[in-house]
């Protein structure tokens, strides 16, 4: 079974030239390109669209306005892929519900797992967006939590800290000296808590004390 993609951007040389190299491969098949969120919207609410791949700037709609819509009203995971990294597009974007986040000119083949890597259910955040959230949200202060501490134990309120350093489950496991299983079964308490998705709104949470 192929991963049914679809493009948007406003940009016809970049839509087509990566159709282009994800069609080399093949377990992708790329079924439309679009030039904006609208058209990227429209053409989601009537296929069957695993992933889109979404420009942010675009004209008419733009990527986190079209991340939402398709969040809200079809099964369509979208994953924006940009030239941009700027701080205000990536907060909005995950928190409308995106599951990936990439820079343009990420390798082609970090580009194929990422999209493999969302299809079967995970968060694709590349370190330097990352990066970039943590810097802005810590800016000026710190680098305290305004979490409500009341909400959580003291391991949970550990592991939120240290998924907001970027630090995987396997480093999280080797800091605090638990198992990796432990870990995931705190992660999974966190998200119940809160009622978030994945562990990128945790780092958020815990660096804004807000899920909205």
């Amino acid at each position: 079974m192929k991963i049914k993609i679809l493009i948007a951007d406003d940009n016809s040389f970049i839509r087509e030239g990566m159709k282009i190299i994800l069609s080399t491969y093949g377990d992708f098949e790329v079924l439309a390109t679009v030039g904006d969120g609208s058209e990227a919207v429209n053409y989601c609410q009537i296929h069957d669209v695993d992933i889109a791949l979404l420009d942010i700037r675009m004209p008419n709609m733009n990527g986190v306005e079209a991340t939402k819509i398709l969040t809200e009203t079809t099964k369509t995971k979208p994953v924006i892929l940009t030239t941009f990294d700027d701080d205000e597009y990536i907060l909005d974007a995950i928190k409308n519900g995106a599951k990936g986040y990439l820079l343009k000119n990420t390798d082609p083949e970090r580009i194929r797992d990422a999209i493999k890597s969302v299809f079967f259910g995970n968060t694709v955040m590349q370190d330097v967006v990352l990066d970039k959230i943590k810097t802005n949200m810590t800016y000026g202060r710190k680098n305290e939590t305004k979490v409500d501490k009341s909400l959580f134990t003291e391991r949970e309120m550990e592991i939120m800290s240290l998924i907001a350093k970027g630090y995987s489950n396997k480093a999280i496991s080797k800091q605090v000296f638990i198992s990796e299983g432990t870990v995931a079964n705190y992660i999974t308490s966190i998200l119940g808590k809160t009622g978030l998705e994945h562990r990128t709104q945790i780092a958020i949470y815990y660096l804004t004390g807000s899920v909205e």
